[in-house]
């Protein structure tokens, strides 16, 4: 501990209105010792009560009156309250940065204690799942001092934000770039909500695919299936070869048609498996930063194959005492703040309910388990498929909320599927996007039926 740092602070606290309306907000008294948090706790309440910097015979009422240090820590307040209230001249910027050096320091150093208490086993409340982000906390700890944006006073920076251009991940279909304005910003959480067999791994597996080739990299997280499978669909999409005739290809000739994709793209693809239900975003942390020390590995983009089968690092499992609600809730506030922790988008899916499965226009409110997942998503939209679409190898997209642009601008359009070789692409819109005041239902073969059948027998 650097006592003359300390009390270096305390002193400017005490003494030095400008330093204090700075820094104060940011010290907590975890971060001294001794008297000099007893001093410190004592300051906060005079400010907080009476706004204004105390004089030396005030602070010694209250420190009086208040009788909250023991006898060997009063003296030694006593001793040095002449010192800490004698003001020094001090370059100002150099004392913030120390403050927050010292700040910094002190938060690890608590960290690190607090975490060996519960390695330990004698943490009342916490258990060792709780550790990494103790430790995450603690690194965090700055002086932000911005204090908000002046609508009036920051016109300028506020018109240069407008005009900049922020970096996304394009996608490789067109009605996507135009309903994200060009691709998905970095830390964002952004959710396909389709029914079984619809084709939420074929879409994560396709745009994995389609990111690779624009040379960038990708993590590709699955819980469903395994890693060999996973690139399995992405073998099919790039190579162009039907997913049930890639064993027919030798080893010589499936080498060389992996090369040439590496030939053409500087990125790399990484899938990690992790057992369903029991990865959270602890373990997706420590991958990335495992991948990050090991191969040199920073994804640009992350896939999660799905987020209903992740766990939460804040609560324990499915038991009685959590709702589905909550907990699939603060699954997605964990995944989100990942996404914001290292400046990526994170792309993955969700399961429909039961009567979702079998409606051919889902909404929100067909989400399953949890309502709280649309509520933090940047970017949601509906995956639909029903016999007249899979007839014309079609797959239905209808957005469903977006941070990005106004979700009732293509509202609904249509994207080519491929299925044996796992594959998305554009294709016409005219004959296939019902208008936005027709159910899509009513388009279809069987909604189509149903209405002449309502209509014949009635009379005037």
């Amino acid at each position: 501990m650097d006592i003359n740092l300390e009390q270096t602070i305390l002193r400017n606290l005490l003494t030095n209105n400008e330093y204090a309306r700075k820094v104060a907000a940011f010290l907590s008294p975890d971060y001294f010792e001794g008297v000099y948090k007893n001093l410190f706790k004592e300051f906060t309440k005079f400010i907080a009560k009476y706004n204004k910097l105390p004089t030396m015979e005030s602070f010694k009422i209250e420190i009086d009156e208040g009788d909250r240090l023991n006898e060997e820590q009063y003296r030694h307040a006593i001793e040095i309250l002449p010192n800490i209230f004698t003001p020094e001249k001090e370059n100002l910027d150099w004392l913030i940065d120390r403050t927050e050096k010292w700040c910094q320091d002190r938060a690890v150093y608590n960290a690190v204690m607090e975490s060996i208490t519960v390695i330990d086993g004698k943490h009342q409340t916490l258990t060792k799942n709780a550790i990494p982000e103790i430790l995450s906390k603690a690194l965090s700890v700055t002086f932000d001092t911005n204090i908000g944006h002046d609508y009036l006073e920051n016109v300028d920076k506020r018109y240069d934000f407008y005009h900049e251009q922020e970096e996304r991940i394009p996608f490789d279909l067109d009605y996507f770039n135009q309903i994200t304005k060009g691709g998905l910003p970095n830390k964002t959480l952004n959710i396909a909500l389709a029914g079984t067999g619809v084709g939420k791994s074929l879409f994560m597996c396709h745009c994995a695919g389609a990111v690779l080739s624009q040379g960038k990299n990708v993590l590709y997280i699955t819980m469903e299936m395994s890693e060999e499978r996973i690139a399995e669909r992405i073998d099919a999409n790039l190579l162009d070869v039907p997913i049930d005739q890639l064993e027919n290809l030798s080893k010589d000739m499936f080498r060389d048609r992996v090369g040439e994709i590496a030939k053409r793209t500087q990125g790399k693809l990484i899938i990690k498996e992790y057992p369903t239900g029991q990865a959270n975003t602890s373990h997706f942390r420590a991958l990335l930063n495992e991948l990050k020390l090991k191969k040199n590995f920073v994804p640009d983009v992350i896939y999660i194959d799905y987020l209903n089968i992740c766990a939460s690092s804040r609560m324990k499992g499915m038991g009685g005492a959590i709702n589905s609600y909550s907990y699939i809730k603060s699954i997605a506030e964990e995944i989100r703040g990942l996404a914001v922790e290292f400046d990526v988008p994170i792309v993955s899916a969700t399961q429909t309910t039961r009567s979702g499965f079998s409606n051919d226009d889902v909404g929100l409110e067909d989400t399953s388990e949890s309502f709280g997942l649309p509520a933090t998503a940047d970017l949601m939209f509906a995956l639909i498929s029903n016999p007249e679409l899979n007839s014309k190898g079609k797959i239905l997209v209808k957005q469903l909320k977006n941070r990005y642009n106004d979700p009732t601008m293509n509202q609904r359009f249509v994207v080519g599927v491929d299925r044996s070789k796992m594959r998305l692409f554009d294709c016409d819109q005219s004959s296939s996007v019902p208008e936005d005041d027709v159910p899509v239902f009513d388009n279809t073969d069987s909604g189509r039926k149903m209405s002449n059948e309502k209509f014949k027998n009635f009379k005037l």
